[in-house]
């Protein structure tokens, strides 16, 4: 029998404290504990990226983690990347520039590319093309990916 664990962490901006099963993966809490269903699982091992969120920053596979990992840590989904009525300037892009079709990639490709852009705002084609090289997508063909966030770092937009 598993036993159940005490979780904390701030999830989009909110302080979330649940008791959960303590071998539930952080995409099963997102999910199906939060109702955050922006988070995608795609292979279910860490293999596709459809699952990518942020954890303090950085992108993760949230399929691999155990949520108890991320405990009292800051966790940025798909819904916490826009403010209300705002998209994110990495979504107005890829909008723009067509990087999205089926939409399944999306929202850990927007992940991933915020968390390039925080780090290194001017990124070259080549060093956005290793960053998303995690992420899977079978439908774009990922060029108007990388043209839309080498647009949002052209025009130096940080959010």
């Amino acid at each position: 029998m598993i036993g159940t664990k005490s979780f904390e962490a701030i999830v989009n901006g909110e302080q979330v404290k649940l008791n959960i099963p303590q071998n539930l993966r952080l995409i099963d809490v997102l999910r199906n504990y939060l109702g955050l269903t922006g988070t995608k699982e795609g292979c279910g091992e860490g293999e596709c990226g459809a699952c990518t969120v942020l954890v303090d920053g950085e992108p993760y596979n949230s399929c691999l983690l155990f949520a108890l990992q991320v405990q009292n840590k800051n966790i940025l989904t798909i819904e916490g990347l826009a403010s209300y009525n705002n998209l994110h300037p990495l979504q107005e892009s890829f909008l723009e520039h067509g990087a999205v079709q089926c939409g399944y990639c999306t929202p850990g490709m927007l992940l991933v590319a915020k968390a390039l852009l925080d780090k290194n705002p001017n990124p070259t084609r080549e060093e956005i093309k290793v960053a998303i090289s995690g992420n899977l997508c079978r439908c774009t063909g990922y060029s108007k990916i990388v043209d839309a966030i080498s647009a949002v770092a052209e025009k130096g937009v940080k959010r």
